[in-house]
């Protein structure tokens, strides 16, 4: 029975170390975007009026008069050349707008709202016709309406001022009206490109390996770590069909590389699944991290079927003045001296420099980024 046993457990322990972890699948459309169809940044300067006396201050902004003469000779009203504004309900904006692909004319978007000048406030204001405007130069909405400000700013006749939020900036929900299209490459050439989010060489061939199992041999190749380049059909009708079935494909993404975060400011310790520790001994103030490492040697049973291989048994133990101590299975990880640490009631500035002198030791193999 005790034969049997250990048998079994022999059995399970190869298992555990030969086969490898399942990974997730996702499809290629959350990790990949389709090159030449991407959204397109507009830009234009307006006015907004109706401000209750939070305006700009001419005497300090001198060009919201003149944008304010400019934009009233549009409507063929004679303004004389010398004369002077103190114009404190209006205010010199940038408008921005983010144009999707294939957002056709007549079609609405977001615009956001922002002083240029030093108009304490835009509350109440509405932005009159601003033309948006493309990188190229050409219009592709024009934006319009009434500001949604989040922020809020109350001054005092002594000078004293409290302010919450940003009142300076706002937003018109559907505040511009989209008038020309943005061409894209979708229907051009008789191939298409998909352009990893994150560039893995990994991923790159995994996604063109299951388009070319989907597909067919040489429908698709990578190109490099970002780019894979698929086969696509003339018909622009065809196409969408053959697009909307290859975006559906499950993937599964390659591990991403060891990374350990620190965010300096706030203490925040983000540590990659695949970041792995060797062995080390670190000592901080009152307390010490020791990691072991130690080989031991597997034969399969005399019936079954393997190979002898050399399994590492690692040891780590975490003591402080205290002599508190904490015991590991094999294979230790950074998130296992992580827990050992926080166990003891380390900070995260302890944390961040026990890494960082790690790293510096060449134990730590992850990238150490502190941000």
């Amino acid at each position: 029975m005790n034969r049997l046993i250990n048998i079994v457990s022999l059995f399970v322990f190869v298992a555990l170390v030969l086969v490898p972890p399942l990974s997730y699948a996702e499809r290629i459309k959350d990790i990949a975007t389709l090159q030449g169809v991407q959204s397109n940044s507009l830009t234009g300067i307006g006015l907004v009026t109706g401000l209750d006396g939070t305006g700009d201050q001419t005497t300090q902004a001198p060009f919201t008069a003149e944008s304010f003469r400019a934009f009233i000779n549009q409507f063929g009203i004679p303004l004389s050349p010398g004369q002077n504004f103190q114009l404190k309900n209006v205010a010199v904006v940038s408008v921005q707008a983010e144009l999707p692909a294939f957002t056709k004319p007549g079609q609405t978007i977001d615009v956001t709202v922002s002083s240029l000048a030093n108009a304490t406030s835009l509350r109440g204001g509405s932005l009159e016709r601003t033309l948006l405007q493309g990188v190229d130069g050409q219009i592709y909405a024009m934006a319009q309406g009434n500001l949604v400000v989040g922020g809020l700013g109350v001054g005092g006749a002594d000078g004293s001022r409290i302010t919450i939020n940003v009142p300076s900036v706002g937003r018109i929900p559907g505040g511009a009206n989209v008038v020309q299209e943005v061409p894209t490459a979708f229907a051009e050439g008789d191939k298409i490109v998909f352009n990893l989010r994150n560039a893995d060489f990994t991923t790159a061939r995994r996604v063109s390996s299951a388009i070319n199992e989907m597909l067919g041999p040489d429908s698709a190749q990578a190109l490099d770590a970002v780019s894979i380049q698929v086969s696509a059909p003339i018909d622009l009708q065809a196409r969408v069909a053959f697009v909307s079935e290859l975006e559906n494909i499950q993937v599964a993404p390659g591990e991403a590389v060891a990374r350990v975060i620190v965010n300096s400011r706030t203490g925040t310790i983000v540590i990659g699944d695949q970041v792995r520790v060797s062995p080390a001994a670190v000592t901080h103030g009152s307390l010490t991290v020791t990691i072991s490492e130690f080989f031991d040697i597997s034969q399969p049973n005399q019936f079954g079927q393997g190979d002898t291989v050399v399994v590492p048994d690692s040891e780590l133990q975490v003591d402080q003045e205290s002599n508190r101590m904490f015991m590991f299975n094999p294979g230790p990880t950074l998130s296992e001296i992580v827990s050992a640490i926080n166990a003891v009631g380390a900070a995260p500035g302890d944390l961040a420099a026990i890494l960082e002198a790690l790293k510096q030791a060449g134990a730590l193999k992850a990238d150490l980024i502190v941000i």
